[in-house]
């Protein structure tokens, strides 16, 4: 097997291995190298199916102790997951990332550590009884803890030099707490070549943080395509599905269950919540946060006001200043025993819990026991990778597998994607579409299952006329031998930006009917969601001509 060090060896510019987040959507890691210097943009953890958890316990692509930093996007463990393990491995330097997302990783990696551990004891008494091998947890909480004191914060918009030829800067994703979008300059003998890591990108219109931030030149993107292929049906309706379907719950006299990522997604529905009884669009619900790394999360959120958008920022101040999290109907779970104890509720509770795919951590305990109930629901709010017990239940499955035991699929199961803090495909390309001061070389598609990734990229090709690559697991590029992206890959002729108005009038029509069949709980969201991809294919298509 060829070593991935010595084929990054040479004396090019610059080189890229892509080391994770490879036509899948976890495991984010990207190393660069240049005349001078090693690094890499974040070390995600892989998630979903065995196959790709396996990734987790295997060697790195590369020698950690040859890296000079690593630069952080946000504090989703798909993207810092592996930071501890890259230290235990020999890496001894800086990781650095916006403030926010430092504050999160003090929680978020020593979460990942200890759920390991659990994992690992719980697989170990089966595999001794077996007599089989045991096996060790890929890192600890220890470890987790011990890796922190390297790690540097910074602001957004201030560019740091961090090597002889490598300075960056750190742009609001808009997509968690923190999270970022990097900006990098490699400079060499006079010439600069700039990459921009998109990061998570986004949704517009989130609850607490700030939309996207839009950049305008770049010569080599690595872009996440993860909802390249889906809408967000709901739009600005979301709030109201939501208030639906807790309506709905309460009248059934069931309980709402909601998986959800301890990090934005639960704040965002907190928030959401906070407000829809306020207001008196939903009954008094006890709302339930059961998941410790959230109840640490959500208090650093509320620590940082100054990272809120506006609405929330009002909210803030609406409050004296005060915790826009809190609320006498609003419980913070922390304790197992306490935990537990939520099972013996069995109606007018909305109880969130991590993780946001089901595949690990306390929300599996309670779909245990709600979803065999009829009169319960279970909310989907984000995306679901392949593999996962979110993903079956989502796909229909009638019966899942959770802790041993076979259990039924009988709880109404809705999704409200728009919740979702990824941009859909209309805002991925909005987003791209914006980089037209200096188009990019090549765009570089990660962080999306294969077809996801297939379609945002036809549609880059077709309508930007960007060169795309979709890379496969390790595979390395010499980033200096693709040529500037010609101008003019567009005609902006009047007659063709006449019919492209006209086109997009009637689509908005279309897709705003849609929308509203949507809204009906009768109609199948699966069979919507095809047809409205559908229309913005036909969209484009049309738009060529």
């Amino acid at each position: 097997m060829t070593d991935p060090d010595e084929v990054l060896k040479g004396a090019m510019l610059l080189k890229i291995q892509f080391c994770g987040a490879a036509r899948t959507v976890t495991g984010s890691c990207f190393r660069i190298e240049t005349a001078k210097t090693r690094f890499l943009v974040d070390c995600g953890m892989f998630q979903g199916g065995k196959a790709l958890k396996e990734y987790n316990y295997g060697d790195f692509a590369f020698d950690p102790k040859g890296l000079d930093f690593v630069l952080l996007t946000h504090a989703h463990v798909d993207h810092c997951g592996l930071l501890p393990k890259l230290y235990k491995n020999g890496f001894d330097k800086a990781v650095h990332m916006t403030l926010p997302t430092l504050q999160l990783c003090g929680v978020v990696l020593p979460d990942s550590g200890h759920i390991q551990e659990i994992e690992v004891q719980r697989k170990n008494r089966k595999l001794a009884r077996t007599g089989a091998e045991l096996i060790s947890p890929i890192y600890t909480a220890q470890d987790a803890y011990r890796c922190l004191s390297f790690f540097e914060g910074h602001g957004y918009q201030e560019i740091i030099r961090l090597a002889e030829d490598v300075k960056i800067r750190f742009q609001d994703a808009g997509h968690i707490l923190g999270s970022a979008m990097i900006e990098v300059w490699i400079g060499e003998d006079g010439r600069e070549t700039k990459l921009v890591f998109s990061g998570d990108i986004g949704n517009v219109d989130q609850a607490i943080v700030r939309d996207p931030t839009y950049l305008r030149e770049a010569d080599f993107v690595v872009m996440e395509s993860t909802y390249g292929d889906r809408y967000h049906i709901h739009g600005e309706d979301k709030v109201d599905a939501l208030a639906g379907i807790v309506d709905r719950t309460v009248a059934k006299g069931g309980n709402l269950i909601v998986p959800s990522f301890a990090v934005e997604r639960t704040q965002a529905l907190v928030y959401t919540l906070k407000r829809l009884k306020e207001e008196g669009r939903i009954p008094r619900v006890e709302i339930y946060i059961d998941s410790p790394m959230a109840v640490e999360a959500t208090k650093i959120f509320a620590r940082n006001p100054d990272y809120y958008d506006d609405e929330a920022a009002r909210m803030f101040h609406a409050e004296g200043n005060r915790d826009i999290f809190a609320d006498p109907d609003i419980h913070y779970v922390v304790t197992a025993e306490e935990s537990m104890a939520l099972n013996a509720i069995r109606s007018g509770a909305v109880i969130l819990s991590a993780s946001g795919m089901a595949d690990a951590g306390r929300i599996k305990h309670h779909l245990k026991h709600h979803l065999w109930r009829p009169e319960s629901t279970v909310l989907f709010v984000g995306y679901q990778a392949e593999g996962t017990l979110g993903r079956r239940i989502l796909d229909g499955e009638k019966q899942v597998r959770i802790h041993g035991e076979n259990v039924a699929v009988k709880a109404e199961v809705a999704l409200i994607d728009d919740f979702s803090s990824h941009a859909d495909q209309k805002g991925l390309m909005e987003w791209a579409r914006r980089l037209d001061v200096k188009k990019p070389r090549r765009v570089f598609l990660v962080h999306g299952e294969q077809e996801a990734a297939e379609a945002l990229s036809r549609l880059i090709r077709e309508e930007l006329g960007l060169a795309v690559e979709i890379p496969d697991q390790g595979t390395v590029y010499d980033l200096s031998g693709f040529e500037p992206v010609l101008a003019g890959a567009q005609s902006g002729a009047p007659e063709r930006r006449l019919l492209a108005a006209e086109l997009g009038e009637a689509f908005d029509q279309i897709k705003g009917r849609i929308t509203d069949i949507s809204r009906d709980p009768r109609h199948d969201k699966k069979v919507l969601q095809r047809l409205l991809a559908r229309v913005y294919e036909l969209e484009a298509e049309l738009r060529k001509y």
